[in-house]
């Protein structure tokens, strides 16, 4: 079944179970934002394409996540500031686009990760969940999104890298469509084994 929700691209990725700190000035955005948080709705962040025909609305890529502003703030330099938490993917099947150029999807929610494709206890999956604690230790800003940051979950520790990391957005686009949390830690090893994460 399919629905509408309101798109924002970015240069930045959020995905299931992340948050991240946006800061929202263009009125169709904050038209949007207002709306969502009068509804108790959300919207769709979505990977921009900077290839993409934006007349077309090719420079959004097909999958996004589904977000919700849980704090907001009105900045000093007279902006709003928000902070939205992901929960699920979705896809795009066609893109409008309104009045006030805000693009909106008719979209459709992709299936959840399994989490019991994914040990745990492997190796290579508690390094990695060791050097996230290590990093959001280090720098507050990570560690401040978070009250209560769920390592034990391997899922969500996989898409935090995955967030944190230089990886385009064509290779995140196909991870989230192959849903496959061990080709994922493989993928993630094989970075660590070349020093893109330690």
């Amino acid at each position: 079944m399919t629905f509408e929700l309101p798109l924002f691209p970015l240069s930045s990725h959020i995905l299931p179970g992340g948050r991240m700190v946006l800061r929202i000035f263009e009125p169709r955005y904050v038209s949007m934002v207002k709306k969502a948080c009068a509804d108790g709705s959300g919207f769709g962040i979505c990977m921009h394409n900077p290839q993409g025909d934006k007349e077309k609305n090719e420079h959004i890529y097909s999958l996004g996540t589904y977000v919700e502003v849980v704090d907001f703030e009105r900045l000093d330099d007279g902006f709003l500031g928000i902070t939205v938490e992901g929960s699920k993917v979705f896809e795009i099947e066609s893109i409008e686009t309104k009045a006030d150029e805000l693009r909106v999807g008719r979209v459709q929610w992709v299936k959840d990760w399994s989490r019991s494709a994914v040990f745990s206890e492997d190796k290579e999956m508690l390094a990695m969940t060791e050097q996230l604690k290590e990093i959001y230790e280090k720098y507050p800003e990570f560690n401040n999104l978070y009250q209560d940051p769920r390592f034990s979950d391997p899922i969500w520790v996989m898409f935090r890298w995955l967030e944190l990391l230089p990886v385009k957005a064509t290779q995140k686009q196909d991870i989230l469509k192959h849903r496959n949390p061990a080709e994922v830690l493989n993928f993630l090893a094989s970075l660590r084994s070349v020093g893109m994460i330690e």
